[in-house]
């Protein structure tokens, strides 16, 4: 079953004749089209793309599937509210995660038919990766991986973690990447306690922890990996917090599959890290789905109900954070299957010491 088919299935369950998409990368999920703008009416039986003139050639090379019609975007709302008339449905779904207040205004104004709030049709397809999804996220992990390697000739003391980061971005780009998946965290000493510390001027000193979590943006597609390092020896309190974070990772890694919730997976490192007494140090989720945005559902919290499920694409995060000291988190990328796991970030995960001297 396609696609269209898929999300069709999703609309009748729940009792919906058509949706409109403005969400960009289920617009893009849905018809293939890549371009910037554009919106999506999915009927029982039809299947529209308007775009503005920049894209009618574009959107009919790309989006097979779909109708493609050309509209100025000031009369769209008109446009797809005498399709919706054409097509004599009464009922319109719309994206409510996606829509503002001023939009939503204009599509009251506009359209005729009844406007019915939906929320994940889109993104309930897109948990469970394609073939083709999947090689593309394995391609940004295998990039995400040859960089760290390049990484860890480059760091010294004295440098920032900004260069750190720009440096990162420059040798995944020379590597195929389009970009950086998301805003670099490069984060060294006491930083390194800030879960989401985006690379700053902060220079790297010996005897820091390093955290950097970074991945590729490749076709579309997004890795996600986060070593923590050392330059010098660490200190024992830091030595101690890596070994059960990475105890945390490797117990996940190994009963992670297929028929479980996402709270029994974030239990998997959340139980263990309790254990060792570091419970109120990890205070975010272990884990979260990735595609074609970095953060996708499925989320592994201890309230996640939704279950895993073979195709699914998910990183595992645990971490431990001491204020004013310092932190540390590991991550992998995991394609979840029937009786497992495919790991899909292969760089090392023990502790990594560089050395202190200035090259």
């Amino acid at each position: 079953m396609g696609k269209l088919e898929k999300l069709r299935a999703v609309l009748e369950e729940q009792g919906l004749e058509s949706l409109i998409i403005t969400n960009d990368q289920n617009r893009r999920y849905l018809t293939g089209f890549t371009g910037s703008a554009g919106t999506v009416l999915v009927t029982k039986n039809k299947a529209f793309l308007f775009v503005d003139f920049r894209y009618v050639q574009q959107a009919q090379d790309q989006a097979m599937d779909f109708t493609v019609q050309e509209i100025d975007r000031a009369v769209m709302y008109e446009v797809i509210s005498n399709t919706l008339q054409e097509e004599n449905i009464g009922r319109v779904g719309f994206e409510e995660k996606n829509i503002t207040y001023y939009l939503h205004s204009l599509f009251a104004k506009h359209i005729q038919a009844e406007l019915v709030p939906v929320s994940g049709a889109v993104e309930k397809l897109r948990m469970i990766k394609l073939p083709e999804e999947i090689e593309k996220i394995k391609i940004a992990a295998s990039i995400s991986d040859a960089a760290f390697t390049h990484i860890l000739d480059y760091i010294k003391p004295g440098i920032s973690e900004i260069d750190i980061a720009n440096e990162l971005e420059f040798y995944m780009r020379k590597k195929g990447a389009t970009s950086s998946a998301f805003d670099m965290i490069i984060a060294s000493g006491h930083r390194s306690a800030l879960p989401h510390g985006v690379a700053s001027n902060k220079l790297i000193e010996e005897g820091d922890i390093i955290t950097l979590d970074f991945g590729a943006y490749y076709d579309g597609y997004r890795s996600d990996m986060t070593r923590t390092i050392a330059i010098g020896q660490p200190t024992e309190e830091m030595r101690e917090i890596y070994n059960i974070v990475h105890g945390a990772l490797e117990n996940a890694l190994a009963h992670m599959k297929a028929g479980i919730t996402g709270k029994e997976a974030d239990a998997l490192t959340r139980q263990y890290i309790e254990e060792k007494g570091f419970g109120k140090q990890y205070g975010h989720g272990s884990g979260h789905g990735i595609g074609l945005d970095i953060h996708e559902d499925i989320f592994m919290s201890t309230v996640s109900e939704d279950v895993l499920q073979e195709g699914m694409v998910l990183t595992v995060e645990p971490g431990i954070y001491l204020p004013n000291i310092g932190g540390v988190r590991i991550e992998d990328d995991v394609l979840i299957k029937e009786d497992g796991i495919e790991i899909l970030t292969s760089s090392p995960k023990e502790l990594i010491i560089l050395s202190m001297s200035i090259k």
